[in-house]
């Protein structure tokens, strides 16, 4: 089992920046791939970013690719999305999964997931 705990959303405006943490705890974060993902109000859960659990290879939604970064430290325990040049479209809740084997896009194949945190970007 392994628990995860999202921080870091809050309200910005446009064009600024935040970075998330993801904190885990449990069975070996190491050897866990991580993935973050947003929900819209009214949407569907929408995939982010993912990292393989050594941190070599990493995966962006197109909507996101060079504005944000995924990155984990696996001494601590905890993945980051630092997000920059943010956007009134990247309102939603955001959340961080983990799953064995390898980093992946889809939703359905992450088997635990983080409470969520709220990030509201203001035009």
């Amino acid at each position: 089992q392994v628990q995860l705990v999202e921080s870091g959303g809050g309200l910005v405006q446009a064009g600024g920046s935040l970075r998330l943490s993801c904190a885990a705890s449990g069975r070996t974060f190491s050897s866990y791939a991580m993935g973050w993902f947003r929900q819209a109000l009214g949407k569907e859960r929408e995939f982010v970013a993912a990292i393989s659990w050594s941190g070599i290879s990493t995966y962006y939604a197109d909507s996101v690719k060079g504005r944000f970064t995924i990155s984990r430290d696996n001494a601590k325990n905890t993945v980051y999305l630092q997000m920059n040049s943010l956007k009134p479209e990247d309102t939603a809740a955001y959340y961080c999964a983990a799953r064995e084997y390898g980093a992946v896009v889809a939703r359905a194949l992450y088997d635990y997931w983080g409470q969520g945190t709220q990030v509201t970007i203001s035009s």
